[in-house]
């Protein structure tokens, strides 16, 4: 099978880029729900271990879902030291993300990343870079990483982002509310955080490194939904423990129980972390095999990351060309 033949094969099962969803709707918090999920971790631990050797796919397959991986990157830059020029970088490789020469070899066209992820201050800058796209801006909101400033700071940066053209907003939660277990808070905040977004998607970042129990993810994750965010991500890449594979595991098992009971369909972020093309292919197996084709989407799955454009451009390259090219050549800003 060519590529191209590879590739149109994932665009006949739905896989290509959608339109985005719906909004989510928030529903009331339901703590008998809440009580009631839970996480064997054992199993979840013992499901994980086998992933990396069930799934392998090589050569014009490989490449197909590489370039699928592409287009769900929410590129991000995060540093104290980001810059308008930097940030205008990242939109130009956002727009581009792998060279034309290499996609031109695979076939595709109009490969674009599924975000530019940035702080508030950013956010017009990368309005404007991305303009004529259809590359939307996600914004880290409420006193990201922590989430420790006071509410209506939080609520108010939230409107400022979207008043500057972010249509994704990335809010932290307060993980003392989870280590606590006042699970009414959790969903007072977010439930306040969802409607200071107005039509912007809200993508609640758990920070699962730091809320102690895979259970106590399970839960967060679940009144997150109930609240009405739109995805749900593991982590602010700033943590000591970012995304795992058995945190991903209990996260979007949620997802799943969220939507059997529900009907609604919730986004699924990892963060933190997944810097090789091979990672992305386990991840991308895991979620067609938990949630099913429709949630390898850009509106319902995305990888909080960086430097996985770079592996992955380089994986492409060798596959067109048979050689490995040095990581200085796919710089990302």
């Amino acid at each position: 099978m060519t590529t191209e033949t590879a590739t149109a094969s994932i665009a006949h099962h739905g896989l290509l880029p959608q339109l985005h969803l719906p909004r989510v709707e928030a529903m009331p918090l339901d703590l008998d729900w809440v009580a009631q999920a839970t996480a064997n971790r054992s199993a979840i631990e013992r499901r994980a271990a086998t992933l990396p050797g069930r799934r392998s796919v090589k050569k014009d397959h490989q490449a197909a879902w590489l370039c699928k991986a592409v287009s769900l990157i929410d590129l991000t830059t995060l540093s104290g030291d980001d810059t308008a020029a930097r940030v205008q970088r990242l939109c130009a490789k956002a727009r581009q993300p792998v060279s034309a020469a290499i996609l031109d070899r695979l076939g595709m066209q109009g490969l674009t990343t599924g975000a530019v992820c940035v702080y508030h201050d950013m956010v017009e800058t990368a309005v404007a870079a991305l303009s004529g796209t259809a590359i939307p801006v996600a914004a880290v909101s409420t006193g990201f990483p922590a989430g420790l400033s006071p509410l209506h700071l939080r609520i108010a940066e939230i409107g400022e982002s979207v008043a500057a053209g972010a249509r994704e907003i990335d809010i932290v939660i307060s993980r003392r509310h989870v280590l606590t277990g006042d699970w009414q808070a959790l969903y007072d905040e977010t439930r306040a955080m969802r409607e200071a977004c107005g039509d912007a998607h809200l993508k609640a970042i758990l920070a699962t490194g730091e809320l102690g129990t895979l259970r106590n993810v399970a839960k967060a994750s679940l009144v997150c939904m109930m609240a009405g965010a739109d995805f749900i991500k593991t982590s602010t890449g700033k943590e000591g423990v970012n995304a795992t594979l058995p945190v991903t595991l209990t996260m979007i098992r949620a997802i799943r129980d969220f939507h059997d009971r529900t009907g609604q369909m919730v986004g699924y972020k990892p963060a933190g972390g997944i810097s090789k093309a091979k990672d992305a292919l386990l991840y991308l197996s895991l979620i067609k095999d938990e949630l099913g084709d429709r949630w390898l989407q850009p509106d319902l799955f995305r990888f909080g990351a960086s430097s996985l454009l770079g592996d992955i451009e380089r994986q492409l390259e060798h596959h067109v060309t048979g050689a490995y090219s040095a990581g200085w050549r796919h710089a990302l800003a």
